[in-house]
């Protein structure tokens, strides 16, 4: 059975990483700029060998200086999100827990907020958005470690208040932001977009993302164990409080992250690990990587959609949030709500 299912889950793996580099390559072609394939695929090539240019400048812009950097975001934002979200509801036991739970989204929203209100740069929206992510999880581990009972909902209920707390003071910013220039900013930026991303924000993101994902990797089997009542994986060996920590703590680091450089993008940490559920299950050694494969190919062809449907960009959350709203209300009419 075990045998039958690991093959399956392989197999799937294959078919959508097959199916991911598929949409890497396609995503460089569209777009209001024509380059033509075999262009694309040298100018990529010629990242890495040597090669005798047969493309303009113009070209080269495109592909490299404004596709390559928002085509790899979207694959990294969505493959963080969903991992995240399938952390989070794996250690929380709940089908409804998403990425901002804990309130890691809305502190990095008031961050980013704060950083335009006060006219920082691009770079420093970012970090400060990362740091004030952070800080909103911190107080809430802090706040769930003071109260009794049951850690799991102190943390929960924790991530509510501070969530909320964030959410004021973001709203606070944008009542005394300009209305002619600062305002619309922030509005733009809490909507969720990849649109003018950079090579410096891949550089920026790729690192604590890796410090969020390898140890979710390398821990994921233990993960299927806190599904458990805490009795029994105690008895197997699992130090079940230890490893909540760690596992809440690189989903949180992930959720930072990936909303710090791309914004508000909601829906594909909730959406995306239920769907991957249906392809191999709930054994988080198949689920995880799955689930991180399939949230880049989702949140890579939302954005293909976002930057060639209309003639101005749709931000990517709106989008998101109508493939998520009607699947949020699928679950709440469900009879079944345990993983």
């Amino acid at each position: 059975m075990r045998t039958t299912e690991g093959r399956r889950g392989r197999l799937i793996l294959c078919i959508l990483a097959a199916a991911l580099l598929s949409l890497f390559l396609l995503s460089f072609w569209l777009g209001r700029y024509d380059v033509p394939p075999g262009e694309v695929i040298r100018i990529l090539l010629a990242r890495l060998f040597p090669l005798d240019a047969t493309w303009t400048e113009q070209m080269q812009v495109a592909v490299v200086h404004i596709r390559l950097p928002r085509i790899l975001l979207a694959c990294m934002v969505g493959g963080c999100l969903a991992t995240a979200g399938t952390a989070y509801q794996s250690v929380f036991r709940n089908p409804m827990a998403a990425p901002d739970i804990l309130g890691a989204s809305s502190g990095a929203c008031f961050g980013a907020a704060l950083a335009i209100l006060l006219g920082f740069s691009r770079s420093s929206v970012t970090v400060l958005a990362f740091g004030s992510s952070l800080l909103s999880v911190a107080l809430v581990y802090a706040i769930a470690r003071r109260t009794r009972g049951n850690q799991v909902m102190s943390i929960l209920l924790a991530g509510v208040m501070i969530g909320s707390l964030f959410s004021a003071c973001t709203s606070y910013v944008k009542l005394v932001a300009d209305p002619s220039n600062q305002l619309p900013e922030i509005t733009y930026w809490l909507m969720g977009s990849l649109s003018g991303s950079r090579l410096k924000d891949v550089s920026f993101a790729v690192i604590p993302m890796l410090i969020g994902l390898v140890p979710l990797y390398i821990l994921r089997w233990r993960i299927n164990l806190l599904t458990l009542d805490e009795e029994e994986a105690r008895s197997m060996g699992v130090h079940t409080r230890r490893l909540r920590l760690t596992v809440i703590l690189c989903a949180t680091v992930l959720t930072a992250v990936s909303v710090a450089v791309s914004g508000m993008i909601g829906w594909v940490g909730l959406v995306i690990p239920h769907l991957s559920r249906k392809l191999v299950g709930n054994d988080c050694r198949y689920l995880l990587p799955v689930s991180t494969i399939f949230g880049a190919i989702f949140l890579l062809l939302v954005d293909n959609v976002s930057r060639n449907l209309l003639a101005v960009e749709i931000p990517i959350g709106i989008l998101t949030a109508f493939v998520g709203a009607p699947f949020f209300l699928y679950l709440m009419t469900r009879k079944e709500h345990s993983l």
